[in-house]
């Protein structure tokens, strides 16, 4: 039986690693996407600002998946401490 616990621990563990890894991969995505900006001469018409609310949408989805993943690692973490403790 102490064996199931100690497994269960370092499983814990490698969870939230990955857990944690994963939320840092998503946040690192939605920050390289960068928004370009048009220049003086050019013209704003729908396109740019489909662009834009595109850009947008897709970098709220990322940031999403990196608060859902870095909530996991955080339960997955709590998890382990009442499971060790």
């Amino acid at each position: 039986m102490e064996q199931l616990w100690s497994g269960l621990g370092i499983f814990l563990d490698f969870a939230t690693i990955i857990a944690s890894a994963l939320a840092a991969w998503f946040w690192y995505l939605a920050s390289i996407q960068t928004i370009h900006r048009v220049h003086a001469t050019e013209t704003f018409d729908y396109h740019d600002l489909n662009r834009i609310i595109v850009a947008i949408n897709r970098n709220s989805i990322r940031n999403r998946r990196g608060a859902l993943a870095s909530a996991l690692a955080a339960a997955l973490l709590a998890i382990d401490l009442a499971v060790s403790g």
